[in-house]
């Protein structure tokens, strides 16, 4: 993989794709693919261009937001960067607690466990095993990331709610890039919990406050340099307590010019997948490539989409920031006995410049990430990646399988717009 970010040898064909979503591999039926125990295992590999995460998401009833996250950075040649970043926000008070440090002493996994868990001396994620119950899987986190601030949440996956990937088999939910996708230049993949219980307590400055909500995990991995991957990012993360649980989650990029369904300079190809959990089981898996210059079909039978309404040039960072997005869902039910088709649509006003809602932060990425990962990252000249933070008081309609009687669910969405290039 190495070498092969440095090549300049054309493909044999230059219009031959060189992007292979996949959003676009499995049919409707196939596009569930149940989490197998390796999926959660860390790579944290040493060689090449890789990033990994694991976010761990928690939403309050009253719209806390709480996120935990690692990143196991390798860049080249050079020793591998492990951070550890959280994120605590109140929007009642609008006070934000944000810590991100490079940890030390990293192990995975540690002794007795296998590589779902890691530890440094300032956190740990801690996996266990419970097969056939309830909650048949769970996480202890505990960080200790700066004298001012303690975090410990224990989160569990209801065995309604499946852990799940695009598409089942060692192949699932892998987008590859470059012609030949039986050995890629590089990767992207996502593998989620749709939703899990939380619950805990923070300490912030000597002041302890419990924690009780919910919310979802995701494992991602890039296999090639972040500035390639992609040009912009859209996340979405809808919780709601009510009908016994409620999740609507998405994670769309779209790929820069360079990669696309005709080769080189045909790229702007948008790959969303997501989920909906209603009562707390795993209803539907969704997906959707959206292509340069295509215009969406209203009446798929698969959703999975993101649309920014009234884009305004923010000066600070120079983007056409959205102040309002629409969130679309639909997909087969995966419910035996309700047949059909799952759909659920969302929209958030995020405000305008001068006034905007639920804003948490607009990080300059730049300013935030290890002088390494900043080198390859920046090795584009122009590159200037920025994530709009927000989280908010929102509403989703679902509609359920054989009803034309939506149903509408009271919730907050924490969501992320990421511009890179």
């Amino acid at each position: 993989m190495f070498s092969s970010l440095f090549s300049t040898a054309p493909p044999a064909d230059p219009h031959a794709p060189n992007f292979h979503p996949v959003s676009s591999k499995f049919s409707p039926t196939e596009l569930f693919g149940e989490l197998k125990p390796k999926d959660t295992e860390l790579l944290c590999t040493s060689s090449g261009f890789i990033t990994e995460t694991q976010v761990f998401y928690t939403t309050t009833p009253d719209g806390k937001s709480i996120w935990c996250q690692l990143i196991h950075s390798s860049v080249g040649l050079w020793y591998p960067t492990i951070q550890f970043t959280c994120k605590i926000y109140d929007p009642e008070t609008q006070k934000s607690t944000w810590k991100s440090i490079n940890v030390s002493n990293f192990t995975c996994p540690p002794t007795g466990l296998d590589r779902r868990s890691c530890k440094a001396d300032e956190f740990s994620f801690t996996h266990k095993s419970k097969p056939d119950s309830d909650y048949p899987e769970s996480y202890i986190i505990q960080a200790n990331p700066a004298p001012d601030l303690q975090i410990f949440l224990e989160v569990t996956r209801p065995a309604s709610a499946s852990g799940w990937k695009i598409g089942s088999g060692d192949d699932g939910g892998y987008s590859k890039f470059g012609p030949d996708a039986s050995n890629p230049e590089g990767y992207v993949i996502h593998r989620f919990w749709p939703l899990m219980k939380s619950s805990g307590h923070i300490v912030v400055n000597g002041k302890a406050t419990p924690v009780e909500g919910q919310g979802m995990f995701v494992h991602a991995i890039q296999g090639m340099r972040p500035n390639l991957v992609a040009a912009s990012w859209n996340f979405g993360n809808f919780q709601s307590p009510e009908l016994g649980g409620v999740s609507a989650i998405q994670m769309e990029f779209t790929t820069i010019g360079a990669y696309g369904v005709k080769g080189a300079g045909s790229g702007g190809v948008a790959v969303n997948i997501g989920s909906l959990v209603v009562g707390g089981k795993l209803v539907a898996v969704t997906a959707e490539t959206k292509y340069p210059g295509e215009t969406s079909d209203e009446n798929a039978p698969v959703k999975c989409r993101v649309t920014h309404l009234k884009p305004a040039l923010d000066a600070d960072t120079g983007y056409q920031k959205p102040c309002e997005l629409l969130f679309e869902w639909a997909g087969p039910s995966l419910i035996v006995d309700k047949p059909g088709t799952y759909s659920a649509s969302l929209n958030v006003d995020v405000g305008d410049i001068q006034q905007p809602k639920g804003l948490i932060e607009k990080v300059d990425v730049l300013a935030e990430i290890p002088k390494v990962l900043k080198l390859a990252v920046n090795y584009v000249a122009g590159t200037k990646p920025y994530i709009y933070m927000w989280i908010n008081p929102a509403k989703l309609t679902i509609t359920e399988p054989e009803s034309d009687v939506p149903v509408e669910v009271n919730g907050h969405i924490y969501n992320e717009a990421t511009f890179i290039s």
